[in-house]
């Protein structure tokens, strides 16, 4: 069951709004954990995580910090593509932050092999079901996929296609920068598609349709 594409103004007067909110939030808070896992496993990161891991490593930060600075930057890259940011699009750039570096506090560095190929399986999985999880709560996509969206609506190239330059780009980039990469770079890529649809029938909010004609703003051409 997709999501509905709401405005900002939509998001917050669609109801079931209490429910919504819990069901953001606890999908941000997992969402951020299940990147600590797949830290700690050390088998490889996908590519956004790869840059991040980059540019921690280049300017001495916490990967939480790191994250919420680069979804911040992204977010910016919105205004010239019009697109308009939700609660779960600001959301997710300030959370995921701050539930990763609380993920990497409470889990110890793993050595041994088999039990970082379960915390990278737990980790991939966990990320499915909570990407799903505040996908499902109709706040808006996170700002890296906004942004994907947004060069779609600009450039006319199918989904497809800008998916796959940004993922190469922002990888190409955390390599050079000392990211890691690995086997958990390749499950990921091919298994985080599948579980998201996998999940997100059985998170699904079920909304009234919104009044688009009332609410809907006013996008200069």
């Amino acid at each position: 069951m997709p999501t509905p594409a709401l405005t900002p103004l939509q998001q917050l007067r669609t109801g079931r709004l209490p429910r919504r909110l819990v069901q953001l939030y606890v999908g941000l808070v997992l969402y951020g954990f299940s990147m600590a896992l797949v830290l700690r496993a050390e088998l490889g990161l996908d590519p956004w995580d790869v840059l991040h891991q980059g540019l921690a490593e280049q300017l001495g930060w916490s990967f939480g910090t790191v994250t919420i600075a680069v979804g911040a930057l992204v977010l910016l890259l919105w205004i010239p593509l019009r697109q308009w940011p939700g609660l779960g699009t600001v959301s997710n750039v300030v959370v995921i932050g701050l539930a990763v570096d609380a993920g990497l506090a409470v889990l110890p560095p793993v050595e041994s092999l088999p039990l970082r190929i379960g915390l990278l399986v737990a980790g991939v999985v966990l990320n499915g079901l909570a990407g799903a999880t505040y996908l499902a709560s109709a706040f808006g996509a996170g700002p890296r996929d906004g942004l994907m969206t947004g060069l779609v609506a600009r450039t006319g190239r199918s989904v497809r296609l800008v998916r796959t330059c940004l993922e190469l780009t922002v990888l190409a980039v955390g390599l050079l920068l000392g990211g890691s990469v690995g086997v958990g770079t390749v499950l990921y890529a091919v298994a985080i598609g599948p579980l998201v649809q996998l999940f997100l029938p059985l998170v699904a909010v079920r909304l009234p349709e919104p009044d688009r004609d009332a609410d809907a703003p006013a996008v200069p051409a």
